[in-house]
């Protein structure tokens, strides 16, 4: 029994209304996907998350460089420190130091990654700025520790064993207030 042609263009209809459906569902989930997947990954320079140091420290040094930026805000935001040497496997500091420039407070997000790209697969954050927005006040002044590592096994990957110092760097950008929004209070105290 064959069907009649108008039930096949409603089928053929409905099929591609549910592809239209589906392809814009993919299209809004997309970006935060990516996010995770290179916050997992440490693809494309992006730097994982950690729960706990490595646990592991080797005699290896590297040199960890820090680059700072604002785009279109008037914000000064600088490292304290332009280098740290540090061994793989254990944990370091650094800390950043952010002023608000204007009269009115401001909401700004530091977007991150690491230089060189394949390094990022061995770099862990388990405390930074970088992860919320942060409010500041008209002129105030904050400093922002983030706590860090490299994995030992940064010398023995064969894409980064040769690799001497690396780069993070973090560009903050204007955002609007959203709920949740860290508001900076005192300086983060050093250990």
């Amino acid at each position: 029994m064959s069907r009649s042609p108008s039930h096949r263009h409603h089928r053929t209809a409905a099929i591609l209304g549910g592809v239209v459906v589906l392809m814009t569902g993919a299209a809004f989930a997309a970006v935060p996907l990516y996010k995770a997947f290179c916050q997992a990954t440490g693809y494309g320079g992006t730097i994982p998350r950690a729960a706990q140091g490595s646990g592991k420290v080797i005699d290896r040094e590297l040199v960890v460089a820090f680059d700072t930026n604002v785009h279109d805000m008037p914000w000064t935001f600088q490292p304290e420190q332009r280098r740290q040497t540090i061994k793989l496997g254990a944990t370091s500091v650094a800390y950043f130091k952010v002023t608000n420039n204007s009269d009115r407070a401001i909401t700004g997000r530091a977007a991150y990654n690491v230089a060189p790209e394949l390094a990022g697969a061995h770099v862990r954050k388990l405390h930074c700025f970088c992860f919320d927005a942060q409010t500041l006040q008209p002129h105030q002044t904050v400093e922002f520790p983030v706590v860090y590592f490299v994995e030992p096994a940064f010398a023995t990957d064969p894409n980064t064993r040769t690799y001497g110092d690396i780069t993070l760097s973090y560009t903050f950008v204007e955002v609007p207030p959203e709920k949740g929004t860290t508001t900076a209070g005192a300086p983060a105290p050093r250990a």
